[in-house]
C-alpha cells in the first residue's frame, strides 16, 4: 500500500476506484464498504484508493470537539488499511479551507482532478462538501458529467450489521469489550510508552507497567480490570490490565497499568500495544493490601481462563 500525506503528492490514476470518509475504528461496517471497493476495482481492473482526513473533521469545524474520543489514531487506521490490502491511502490534511469546498468543488478538484476517479463507492449516509451538503442523490445526478460512476452500499447492508462507531464507543465506555470486539471484527487496542509509577505492584508480587497514551483523543475504556494481550517487540504476551484511580492506595489520578504474565524485562521508555480481551471486574477499594493481593491472584486466574492459556 502506498501512503500519501497530501492530495498534491498523489498522481492521478487512469482507473481509480475510490471511497472517502473518516473510517474511525475501521469497523465491520466500514469493511463492508472496503470489500465492495476491492471487488469493484477487480471488476474494472483498476486500483483502490481510500481518501481519509487528519485531523478528524470535528476537531477542525466543531466547537464541541474538546471531548472528542476516537477509536483509532491515524497510525492505527493506516495499518488496518494496509492489512486490507488497499492500493493507495491518501491522508489529506483537513483544514477550514478544505471544509469550505462546495460539493461540486470537491468532486472536480479532489475526486476528478487530483485522484482521477472512475468509480466512487460510498456508505448509505455519506455526506461531503461544505456543511455536508453533498449526498448520494447529488452524486447520481452529476457523476456522468464528471466522467465517473457512483455506487452506494445500501442502508440494508449496513443495518444488517447494526454497526456504528458510536455504538462501539458506548460499549467500551461501559466496559463491554466483547461487544466492541464483535463490532470491530477484532479486539480493541491502544498503545503507549511505559513510564515510571510508584512501583507498588512489584512489592505486592504483581509488577506493572504504567502506560502513557499520548493521544488525548484516543478512547480509553471504562475503569476496571481486563484480561489483555500485550505486544512487545513482535512478541505476543498475556496479562491483566487495570484502568482507574487505584482507590485502595488513595490514588487520585487515572492510570493504565498492565501486569504481564511471566515477564520481567525493563521496558521503561518502550512502547506497548494492548489488546483488550475480556472485562473481569470493576475497580474496587479493598480494606487493606492483603485483600488486594488476594483479589489480584483471583483476577489472574480469571484472565488465564478467559484467554484459555
Amino acid at each position: 500500500m502506498k501512503v500519501y500525506h497530501t492530495l498534491e503528492s498523489f498522481e492521478p490514476l487512469p482507473n481509480a476506484v475510490v471511497t472517502s470518509g473518516t473510517f474511525d475504528g475501521v469497523h465491520q461496517g466500514h469493511r463492508k464498504i472496503l470489500s465492495r471497493l476491492s471487488e469493484a476495482a477487480a471488476q474494472r481492473r483498476g486500483e483502490t484508493v481510500v481518501l481519509t482526513f487528519w485531523p478528524h473533521p470535528r476537531m477542525v469545524v466543531s466547537e464541541d470537539s474538546h471531548g472528542l474520543q476516537l477509536l483509532s489514531t491515524i497510525e492505527e487506521k493506516t495499518e488496518l488499511f494496509r492489512e486490507l490490502e488497499i492500493d493507495h491511502l491518501i491522508i489529506s490534511p483537513f483544514t477550514r479551507a478544505f471544509s469550505e469546498l462546495s460539493p461540486t468543488e470537491f468532486i472536480q478538484q479532489v475526486l476528478v482532478d487530483r485522484i482521477g476517479t472512475k468509480r466512487f463507492v460510498i456508505g448509505y449516509d455519506h455526506r461531503f462538501g461544505r456543511n455536508r451538503e453533498g449526498s448520494f442523490e447529488f452524486l447520481q445526478k452529476v457523476a456522468p458529467d464528471f466522467g465517473f460512476e457512483v455506487e452506494e452500499i445500501s442502508r440494508q447492508d449496513i443495518d444488517e450489521l447494526a454497526i456504528s462507531s458510536t455504538r462501539i464507543r458506548n460499549a467500551l465506555l461501559r466496559g463491554d469489550v466483547q461487544e466492541a470486539s464483535d463490532l470491530l471484527g477484532r479486539p480493541y487496542q491502544f498503545s503507549g510508552v511505559v513510564v515510571k509509577g510508584k512501583q507498588l505492584g512489584r512489592t505486592l508480587g504483581y509488577p506493572t507497567a504504567n502506560i502513557d497514551v499520548k493521544e488525548n483523543y484516543k478512547l480509553i475504556p471504562a475503569n476496571g480490570v481486563y484480561a489483555v494481550k500485550v505486544m512487545h517487540q513482535g512478541e505476543v504476551l498475556r496479562g491483566m490490565l487495570n484502568i482507574g484511580v487505584r482507590p485502595t492506595v488513595d490514588g487520585t489520578s487515572r492510570t493504565i497499568e498492565v501486569n504481564v504474565f511471566d515477564f520481567d524485562q525493563d521496558v521503561y521508555g518502550e512502547r506497548l500495544v494492548v489488546e483488550l480481551f475480556a472485562y473481569l471486574r470493576p475497580e474496587m477499594k479493598f480494606g487493606n493490601l492483603e485483600e488486594l493481593v488476594a483479589q489480584l491472584a483471583e483476577d489472574k486466574q480469571k484472565a488465564i481462563k478467559a484467554m484459555r492459556l
